[in-house]
Formats: structure tokens, sequence, C-alpha cells
């Protein structure tokens, strides 16, 4: 695979990010198989793998961390993130300098590494002062146990301020932003990737099969497939609702159009994701072995004007077909807040 510069930092990654939130108990509790398929895809050249704490409560940590024993850590860029409620305590949660500086060993432990080439925060949170946040970065930058720091699903306002902090507060930044993106969540189009591109910022963009909906399985006129992600989030599955049933026609239309292209619409829709300029590597999150084989051949798809033009028929650039897929809750907008 042809590597690319993550952000300023120099470091090389390749275009396809293995993500690994389906390893453990939130997809594939088998280890053993997660493990394999770990080592394949560093096998085919990906070199850099992303994870996080919350992912089955440090289970894919744990898994990444037996997978890359023995002398592969080396030479893997790996990231992983911190944010999400890993216990009981209310403490055990957020961007708090008390809840970091804490987390930080226990990912490490699982991760069975010295340190963390790229440690991002999940999500933003409005209760902590960003400063906090990356002052406490900072410090483990400092110390040796991270080597960059990044964000994931912010909003461009956010990842302004938090440049601007970092500048002004002479803390670490930013240099790496994770955002949702794929053919039916296009809003980060109008802001978001703009904004890291203007401030140097690497993207990583998570969900390029956005959840499934562009794996090949959603076809209109065809029983719609189980899955534990419908489990989880089933208001972004339910075919009841109008949004749902753009998405249907839009996946189904997005199918048709990448058959006549010759290309399979997996690879169709993560090739989307890595030619946009803003982006660096995409994150590709496989349960197993057979769908890793399928998303891996999307590296090497070059996507025609024609198609691109089509696909922007279909899904306008700059549009999501349903609110809430971007993975960002904006407490402005939840109904007590609004002003009517």
């Amino acid at each position: 695979m042809n590597h690319r510069t993550l952000g300023t930092t120099g470091i090389k990654v390749a275009p396809l990010c293995l993500g690994t939130m389906m390893f453990g108990e939130w997809g594939n509790p088998d280890h053993d198989d997660s493990i394999r398929v770990i080592h394949r895809a560093l096998d085919a050249g990906i070199n850099f793998i992303d994870t996080a704490d919350v992912y089955a409560r440090g289970e894919s940590e744990e898994i990444v961390g037996k997978a890359l024993a023995g002398g592969r850590r080396e030479h893997v860029v790996l990231a992983t993130k911190v944010h999400g409620q890993m216990g009981d305590d209310p403490n055990e949660f957020g961007n708090t300098r008390r809840w970091i500086t804490t987390e930080i060993d226990n990912s490490l432990r699982r991760l069975q590494t010295d340190w963390i080439d790229l440690y991002q925060i999940h999500r933003p949170e409005l209760d902590t002062d960003i400063d906090e946040t990356l002052g406490a970065l900072t410090d483990l930058v400092r110390a040796g146990k991270v080597r960059s720091i990044g964000s994931s699903t912010f909003p461009g306002s956010q990842i302004v301020e938090a440049q601007w902090t970092a500048r002004e507060r002479g803390r670490e930044r930013f240099v790496c932003e994770q955002p949702p993106y794929s053919l039916l969540v296009r809003d980060v189009e109008r802001d978001v990737l703009p904004t890291c591109a203007r401030y140097g910022m690497g993207v990583i963009p998570w969900s390029p099969l956005a959840g499934g909906w562009l794996s090949g399985r959603y076809r209109k006129g065809e029983e719609l497939p189980e899955s534990r992600r419908a489990a989880m989030l089933p208001d972004r599955y339910d075919m009841s609702l109008p949004e749902n049933q753009r998405k249907l026609d839009a996946a189904d239309a997005l199918a048709a159009l990448a058959e006549e292209a010759g290309m399979t619409l997996v690879e169709m829709a993560i090739a989307f994701v890595i030619r946009h300029p803003a982006v660096t590597s995409a994150i590709i999150g496989p349960r197993t072995m057979e769908q890793l084989e399928s998303q891996l051949t999307a590296a090497d798809v070059t996507l025609s004007a024609d198609v691109l033009d089509e696909i922007d028929r279909i899904v306008p650039p700059g549009v999501n077909l349903r609110l809430g897929d971007d993975g960002y809750s904006n407490p402005a907008l939840e109904p007590e807040a609004r002003r009517r």
C-alpha cells in the first residue's frame, strides 16, 4: 500500500487503518480468530491500528496487545482513545485530568506497550475545559507515554477552539481528527474536513460503510439483515422511520452504481472516503476474515469522474440522510434547549 503522512507528524500510515471495535464481546468474542484477522491485515500492508478503551470495556485493547506481542509492535502505528464510561464510578469517564492520567496506564497495560502513537479524545465534553484536557495530554506526551494526540467526532467549532487553546496556552495540539464519513454521512464535507485541512490535521474517518448500510446487504425488495449494531442502535435501522427508508433507497442505488462500474459497493464506499484530499486513512472495522478480505481491495480502486458525479446525484455533497448518524449529539438542538 502507498503510505500517506499523518497530518504534520511525519508519520507514514497506510490508506486503510484497522479498526478493532468488533474484536471482543461487541463482535467477535474469539480472541485467537481476532488475532488472526489482525495479523492478516498487517501482512497485507496495513501498519495503522485504531482501538479504544471503551470497546467491550478494554477487551479490544487486550486483543490488540496480544496480537502485537512478539515483535510486531515496533512496526505498527497504534492509536487508542479515552472518554467512554469504564465503570460504575461517575469519575471513570470523560476528558478530565483525573481520568486521563489514570486511564492511560490502564490502556498501556492492556495493550502491552510503553507508548501510544496517537492518543485521542473519543468525544468532546462540554463540562470539562478543553485546556484541562490538553494540559493532561501535554504532560503525557512529555512523559513519553504518548507520541501525538488527536480528537474524535469533534464539530468544526470545537476543533478550532482546541487549536486556539493549544496555541495560546502552549499545549500540545491535536494533530488528527477522527470523524464519521461515508457515502451516506457527508455532513463533515461542509466544515470539519476543510477545517482539518486548514490546520494541517490528519483525518481518519470511522464507519466508511455507514454501520453496515454500505456492505451490499441492504437492498430494496430483500429481507434486511440482522446485526449486533442494529440491536445496539435500533433507531438507525428501524425501517418504519422515513429517514431510514431514504438510506435504503440510497444504498440500493449506490449498490447498482457499483455493479455497473465493475466493483463491489464495499470497494466503492471505502475508495470514496480515502480519495478525499483531506483524508489520510479510512478506518475499516471487520469482524471476520471474510469481511477484512472484502475491504482490503478498496485501496487499489480508482473512481472515475462519472461515478463520482452519480454518487453526488444520489447523495449530495455535505448531506446526512439521517440526523444523528454523525455520532455527535448537540445539546443545543435537544427539544428542551430549542427556542421556538
